[in-house]
Order: C-alpha cells, then sequence, then structure tokens
C-alpha cells in the first residue's frame, strides 16, 4: 500500500473528496472484527515527480483510469471496498464471474483483475460436499473438455471454471488448494507411462516372476536362471580440465566441457540367484555379438545342467545365429527351412525340453528384467562420474569395476513384483498427512514428528 504525503488543504475538492472518502472506508468495521489502520491512500490522480529546482516530490494530475466493460457500478458512484487494489498479486484471491456486454463469461484475465480483492470464507467447511467433489472432478479431467487453451490445470484456471460452467459459488485459490491437497491430487504434475499392448502381458509377467522366485530352489537342482541384456552407447568422455574435489560445504565440481572418445556396448548376464555378471564388451551389439556371448557365458558355466534365459524381444536376440547356436549348445537338429520367420524361431528357443531355455519378456515389458537393476548399479558407481583419457583406460577401469563388483558386491536382489497389476505402494489412509487429518493440535512439520509416526514398513527394511 501506498502512503499519501500530501497535506488536505493542498487538494482540490474532488481529491479532498477521495481523501474523505479513503480514510471513511479504512475506519469502516471489517468482516473479521475491529477496524482498519489509519493509512491514507496514494490518489489515483495523481503521481510523484521530481522538480529540476528541489529535490522534493510534487504531484501532477494524472489520467483519470478507466473502468472495464463488465465493471458492476459507474465511475460517478463512490469507490466501493471491493475495488480498491489492495492487492498486487493474487496468492490468494477469489475468482468471481462476469458477464460482459457481449453476454459471454468472463475470461481469466477479467477473473482475476476482478478477483484481487474479495477473500473467500476463513472456515473450509462452509463449502458443501458437491461443490468439493466438483473441483476434485474438473481437475482429474482434461481442460480440452472444458474449452481450455492451457493443456494443464492451474488454480486460477479452475478457478475460472467452477464459475463459468458450474455456476458455483467463488473459492479462493487456497481452498482450492486445500482440497486437492486432501484428496492427494496433484494436476500440475506429469510423468511418462509406457503401455504395453501385449495381450499375454499377464501370464508372461507371472511365468517370469514365478522363474525368478524358484530361482534358489532351480539352482540348487544345477539350473541357472540368467538375465541377459546390452547397455549400448557408453560414452567415453574426457573432461577438459581436472575435477575439483570435494570440499567441507562444497560438493565436487565436474567440468561441463568433454571431449567425446567413442562409445562401447557392454553385453551382460546376471545370474539371478547368486548376483554374478558375466560380461563381453566391444564396439558393437549384431546377432554374432549376442551368439558369441551365450558361447561365452555356456562356457563359464560348463558343469550346469540347464539353462534360463530371459530376455526382451530385440530382434539380434532371436536371430538365426542365436538358434544355431542355440542348436549346437542343446545337442538338437537344426534346420534353417524351419526357422524361417521371427514366430518360428522364438518358439524354437522357448523349447522346454531344449538345455537352453529362452523366456521373453512382454512388449513394452523389459523393465521386467533383473539386468537392467544392475544396470542402474553401474551407471551410478562408474560411468556417471567417469573421466577417460581413451578407450583403452576405458576398458581397462571398467573391467577392474567388473571384477571388483563380481568378488565384493556380487548379491542376489530381492524380487518383491508378483506379476499383479501395480499399484500404490503405501494406501493413501496410511500416509501421514492422512493420519495427521483431522487432528488440530498437530503441526505442519513439528520436530517430534518422527516419534508419533514411525516410518513406513519398506523404509524400515530398507535400514
Amino acid at each position: 500500500m501506498i502512503v499519501s504525503k500530501v497535506p488536505r488543504q493542498y487538494l482540490d475538492g474532488r481529491s479532498a473528496l477521495w481523501h474523505d472518502t479513503c480514510f471513511a472506508i479504512l475506519l469502516s468495521p471489517q468482516p473479521h472484527g475491529g477496524h482498519s489502520c489509519r493509512v491514507p491512500l496514494a490518489h489515483p490522480w495523481y503521481s510523484p515527480t521530481k522538480t529540476a529546482n528541489n529535490s522534493r516530490r510534487s504531484f501532477k494530475p494524472a489520467p483519470l483510469p478507466r473502468h472495464s466493460p463488465s465493471a458492476a457500478a459507474s465511475s460517478s458512484t463512490l469507490p466501493k471496498t471491493t475495488d480498491l487494489p489492495t492487492n498486487t498479486s493474487p496468492p490468494n484471491s477469489t475468482a468471481i464471474g462476469i458477464p460482459s456486454d457481449s453476454g459471454e463469461n468472463a475470461s481469466l484475465l477479467w477473473v482475476w483483475r476482478d478477483c484481487k480483492t474479495p477473500h473467500a470464507p476463513a472456515d473450509p467447511r462452509v463449502f458443501s460436499p458437491d461443490e468439493r467433489a466438483a473441483v476434485i472432478t474438473l481437475a482429474t479431467s482434461k481442460t480440452g473438455e472444458h474449452n481450455r487453451p492451457a493443456t494443464r490445470w492451474s488454480l486460477d484456471e479452475l478457478a475460472a471454471t467452477l464459475i463459468n460452467e458450474a455456476h458455483h459459488r467463488a473459492m479462493s485459490r487456497s481452498t482450492i488448494w486445500r482440497i486437492l491437497e486432501e484428496a492427494d491430487l496433484k494436476p500440475h504434475k506429469s510423468v511418462y507411462w509406457l503401455n504395453s499392448h501385449d495381450p499375454d502381458f499377464d501370464a508372461k509377467a507371472q511365468a517370469i516372476c514365478r522363474l525368478y522366485l524358484d530361482a534358489p530352489r532351480l539352482y540348487q537342482q544345477g539350473r541357472l536362471v540368467i538375465c541377459c541384456d546390452e547397455k549400448t552407447g557408453m560414452q567415453i568422455l574426457q573432461r577438459k580440465h581436472p575435477t575439483q574435489p570435494p570440499r567441507p560445504g562444497h560438493p565436487e565440481k565436474r567440468e561441463f566441457e568433454y571431449i567425446r572418445h567413442g562409445t562401447r556396448t557392454l553385453i551382460t548376464s546376471f545370474v539371478v540367484p547368486t548376483g554374478e555378471v558375466v560380461w563381453d564388451l566391444g564396439p558393437t551389439r549384431t546377432s554374432a555379438d549376442f551368439a558369441r556371448h551365450i558361447g561365452h557365458v555356456a562356457c563359464h558355466f560348463r558343469h550346469v545342467a540347464g539353462f534360463d534365459w530371459v530376455v526382451d524381444n530385440l530382434n539380434t536376440h532371436w536371430s538365426m545365429e542365436v538358434c544355431e547356436w542355440i542348436a549346437a549348445f542343446s545337442d538338437v537338429s537344426f534346420n534353417p527351412w524351419e526357422l524361417r520367420t521371427g514366430r518360428q524361431r522364438r518358439a524354437f528357443l522357448s523349447d522346454p525340453t531344449h538345455k537352453h531355455v529362452f523366456h521373453f519378456t512382454p512388449k513394452h515389458g523389459s523393465w521386467l528384467n533383473q539386468v537392467e537393476l544392475w544396470f542402474s548399479v553401474l551407471s551410478r558407481r562408474f560411468l556417471r562420474r567417469g573421466d577417460f583419457t581413451d578407450v583403452a583406460e576405458f576398458e581397462y577401469r571398467l573391467q577392474l569395476f567388473l571384477e571388483e563388483y563380481n568378488w565384493r558386491h556380487a548379491h542376489p536382489y530381492r524380487w518383491t513384483y508378483t506379476g499383479q497389476p501395480l499399484v500404490r505402494g503405501t494406501p493413501f489412509g496410511q500416509t501421514r498427512r492422512r493420519q495427521q487429518h483431522g487432528r488440530a493440535w498437530v503441526g505442519r512439520r513439528p520436530c517430534w514428528e518422527r516419534f508419533l509416526y514411525p516410518p513406513r514398513p519398506y523404509k524400515r527394511r530398507g535400514a
């Protein structure tokens, strides 16, 4: 609020009338009780300027403000309390739909201009359940269904749409936020999701999960469950300037610019019951490279009676070269004329009577492959902060890392997905926000909160 320093005796008649009106409004009782502070408002018809002779501010008449066509009263009437510009930003404003002269609904711009001063009721429970449900229904719909140009919902968009379409009472931004917060609804957030159109997704996912659970028992019987995939496009980067080590209060600083020395591909097999990895490093990932990797793994575990391979649907995993190698290692006949299509090759590789049996993940379901979990370990521990001068150094240090991992860190992963549809891990009724709902004596984030609310089960197991 701007304070006027002009004495009343130096104002003309119209300005003095405005001055007295502002004092009368500010001294009037407020809805929440008490009186307003006696602070005179800056006159809208005067603007402060500096003269050349002295440094004091002088006031000269400024053009009268123009009123919007949707104003509730004419310019000749005295200003009301709801027309005073007491806020410069709309952090907690109320949207009021006012039809224009053409009969159309109020746009978001005019809604924002007209909703800067009025505030919503202090108690959020004054809104009926139907009005609160309308907010949730609107926030879970698409903006295009309500003729809104924006591609996502905001608090202002929700307030304007509620008034223009549902004709509900004015609802402030904070009230809408509280309703969405209680419903655990965040329409402003979005994440990527990949849909699988495989009709046999559930059956394939449950079969792979059952195979993971049976891996320890099969290992005791002399059969290995192996997850195989390729880590492609591993960049060999060299920083132009040395990395600065961390200091107290300062993290490690890596140079933004780098020199690229090419890429490498790592074909990896992750042994499910033991956590051991077997790898082949090279510049390509062709069908011949994958077939040679299978031969490498078979020779590494030559005393194993059988192998169950979990792979995705990449074409190099069911190529003619792979079928030829599997036929040789399984001691079965190989007839290329019977394996001319991809369906025939996948059926040949999935034959349970062979020594090497392939289990293909559903389409767009490669996240069921446990080797993807190990690839995240490789990225975090080795690739992300790597600084390599050439290809030879990269290959040497990667080999040392893999050997040390097998010697010190190899362990099986605890698989918790059972093949059922993915749902929220912790029900909303068990979250801390839901537990605190309705408890007036509990603060927002008290320091002693951990004594009242124990950690969630999965965090306790992780500790």
